[in-house]
């Protein structure tokens, strides 16, 4: 691939990264607001939809990262010859799809929103795993894409395709 096509395909993958981290701010805007409420009991507010809305926000942001980003970043660090960010990745893919799990499992346990009785621990923990989770994602996004930019700039050549 030309220089050319390598940085359109960069800006590309850019561009999907942004519009995910914006899903991001989103997902935490709504779990901050769900961490405000301090007594989920009172049956005239909506945090039955709240909390589904927050769900569905979250596996969303899951599936994204997961089906979209990781693989095209992937796909990237494969066409730049990124054999160090390749060696390195499968290790915080790895630790990212635990945290997928403990956050499907919130997510099984809320969506119909029946029992709200431990959802005050529940998010606490969801928290914990929101601040493991973005750590890594943002370590493997510099590992296989932001380290890619040198590579734009000429200090060595990209495998071809």
């Amino acid at each position: 691939m030309d220089n050319e096509t390598l940085q359109g395909h960069w800006n590309s993958v850019s561009e999907m990264i942004e519009r995910w981290i914006e899903e991001r701010r989103e997902l935490l805007v709504k779990y901050c607001e769900l961490t405000e409420v301090t007594d989920f009991s009172d049956p005239e507010n909506n945090y039955d939809t709240e909390l589904q809305q927050f769900c569905e926000i979250m596996v969303d942001y899951v599936s994204v990262g997961h089906f979209e980003v990781f693989e095209q970043i992937t796909k990237e660090a494969e066409i730049f010859g990124n054999d160090q960010g390749l060696d390195k990745s499968p290790e915080l893919i790895d630790k990212i799809q635990t945290t997928t799990e403990l956050i499907l499992d919130f997510n099984d346990k809320y969506i119909t929103a029946k029992d709200l009785d431990a959802l005050i621990i529940d998010l606490a923990a969801l928290g914990e795993t929101f601040v493991q989770r973005f750590a890594d994602e943002d370590v493997l996004i510099d590992l296989l894409h932001s380290t890619n930019v040198s590579k734009l700039i000429g200090e060595t050549e990209p495998n071809s395709i």
